[in-house]
């Protein structure tokens, strides 16, 4: 089935214009608040275009890659807007890489200069991770670095402190910027296309190394843009995203709040105190955590009873639906809406309508942005699934992606011949087009013949009292192919042990759903955002395997 769009009119807008934009409409309006620090709409494109005369007379070419590694802050949201404004392609690099994950970004992206921090009142030094990663970056002479192992690698700018080894200083930076005109800065503007990449977006490189997404301006300014118009956003929002800003819900939550002139509410980075005083004390309008770490720590805290909501008017997360029917009973004055996506269709391809009925915004993922078009087929045939029968998600329309970096094959492979994207997602259409997602192909887990979705059971352990999180891989095994093991974090001072759980699961799910394996974690493998479930698949495997193997019940 194909699913339509609903009626709507979408602008496109390049990434650097958009703040530019509502700086020049009203430049006053707070634009970020941060824990003791705040920037209008002014100030923040202000910084922008510094960081785009700089980029310009520090030699960055038009379509040039300029990668970020910095924390949530006014730095990376400048460097992000400033490299649009200059007509180079951002790649944002995650903050928790190590050495031989940063070193493949930096070979594998082309990148032709670094903005990264100076690790004075730092918390991670992130000048030694590029020595780490880079043989020969620390010996490099101060803005002109040459290696091998990073041939297009030209600079690295360390902002704040006095510079560092090969690290061209703060101060240095802004004065290359001193000599470029408003007109050469308005003409790297003027070349920016709407089809050109405003990102390389990489993967979290569970199953592979990572690889770069091409996002496009259209793709990700007129996707989130969208939303919050479908959130029905004004000037007067003020948006909780505790996201980081080199995964794209951190920059499409950006864009949905700068589009309307809203306030954005962010930290450096995720952490439970910090998140209760901020909105406690900015009293957002919007909630956006959706990922379920993020909101279980919020709502499993005993401090979350006594936090004022009643300014928040609406809230996204992704879940299963019984998840979502959780977190919306937690905040009942909040419209809850939620939605279907990957980095491939720049962070969104399904939403909802904020006046959606509630039973829809409970079940489904919503309907497909307008101008995209969402289908099912049968993965092996390709062959179109009827209304109500799964089969795979597949995407075509602006929001999809102009494929892999460098990988001109593994682009090719991820279309069909219709120019339909292959998600390796399953899910189901129901007869007004709704999206009902039911998890990863490649995760779906089958127990003697029967299909078990690990979303599903992942949301029944997670209904339990006592379980503050749970995770659910396959594993195999000799009798019945394949079981479910469950990985389980409890609430501080709960008590669950595995009986408990065969009990909890007894007459309430399908015998071959109960995980025949459970373990209890504490802390959890993580990307960006989410858990890696092919770290904790691996660690059973090992466990298993050293211990000769484990009868399944």
């Amino acid at each position: 089935m194909i699913a339509p769009s609903p009626l709507g009119w979408s602008e496109a807008i390049s990434l650097g214009d958009l703040l530019q934009r509502q700086a020049a409409v009203d430049g006053s309006r707070p634009a970020l608040v941060l824990p003791g620090e705040r920037r209008t709409y002014a100030e923040l494109a202000a910084g922008a275009a510094r960081v785009a005369a700089s980029l310009i007379g520090l030699g960055v070419r038009h379509g040039e890659h300029v990668g970020m590694l910095l924390p949530n802050g006014v730095e990376a949201l400048e460097t992000i807007f400033g490299v649009a404004l200059a007509g180079a392609v951002l790649v944002p690099i995650n903050v928790r890489f190590r050495a031989a994950e940063l070193g493949h970004i930096v070979r594998d992206g082309d990148l032709a200069a670094i903005i990264t921090v100076d690790p004075t009142g730092s918390y991670t030094d992130f000048v030694a991770l590029l020595g780490q990663a880079l043989p020969g970056f620390a010996e490099a002479s101060r803005g002109r670095i040459e290696l091998e192992a990073a041939p297009s690698l030209r600079a690295v700018v360390a902002l704040g402190g006095e510079g560092i080894g090969p690290c061209i200083a703060e101060a240095e930076f802004t004065a290359l910027g001193e000599g470029v005109t408003e007109a050469e800065l308005r003409e790297r503007r003027a070349r920016v296309a709407l089809r050109d990449p405003a990102l390389v977006l990489y993967t979290s490189g569970t199953t592979s190394a990572p690889r770069g997404c091409l996002i496009t301006h259209e793709g990700l300014v007129r996707n989130w843009t969208t939303v919050g118009r479908r959130l029905r956003m004004s000037a007067e929002d003020r948006v909780w995203n505790p996201l980081p800003l080199f995964h794209v819900g951190g920059i499409g939550v950006t864009i949905l709040t700068f589009s309307h002139g809203a306030a954005l509410i962010a930290d450096t980075h995720f952490e439970p105190d910090a998140a209760f005083a901020a909105i406690g004390r900015e009293r957002p309008t919007v909630l956006y955590p959706v990922f379920p770490p993020i909101m279980l720590a919020l709502i499993n805290d005993p401090r979350f009873e006594r936090l004022d909501l009643t300014a928040v008017r609406a809230m996204s997360t992704v879940g299963d639906p019984k998840l979502i029917r959780r977190v919306q009973a937690a905040i009942p004055g909040a419209v809850h809406v939620t939605t279907y996506g990957l980095t491939e269709t720049s962070g969104i391809s399904t939403y909802h309508d904020i006046d959606a009925p509630l039973e829809l915004r409970m079940a489904t993922a919503g309907s497909p942005q307008p101008g995209i078009e969402v289908r099912t087929v049968n993965p092996e045939t390709g062959i179109e699934t009827a209304t109500g029968v799964p089969g795979e998600i597949r995407i075509r329309g602006w929001n999809v992606f102009a494929g892999y970096y460098g990988r001109p094959e593994r682009s090719a492979e991820a279309f069909d011949a219709a120019g339909w994207l292959r998600t390796d997602d399953q899910g189901w259409l129901d007869d007004d087009g709704h999206l009902h997602f039911e998890g990863r192909l490649d995760e779906m887990i089958k127990v003697g013949g029967e299909n078990t979705s690990p979303a599903e059971v992942e949301a029944f352990l997670g209904s339990h009292p006592a379980v503050h999180m749970a995770q659910v891989v396959g594993v195999p095994d000799p009798r019945l192919g394949e079981v479910a093991a469950a990985f389980l974090e409890l609430k501080p001072g709960a008590e669950f042990d595995e009986a408990a759980l065969l009990e909890f699961c007894d007459g309430e799910i399908a015998r071959f759903k109960v995980p025949r394996h459970v373990r209890f974690v504490r802390e959890w493998p993580m990307s960006a955002t989410k858990v890696q479930k092919s770290a904790l698949r691996e660690s059973l495997l090992e466990e298993l395997a050293a211990s000769g193997g484990e009868e399944s019940r």
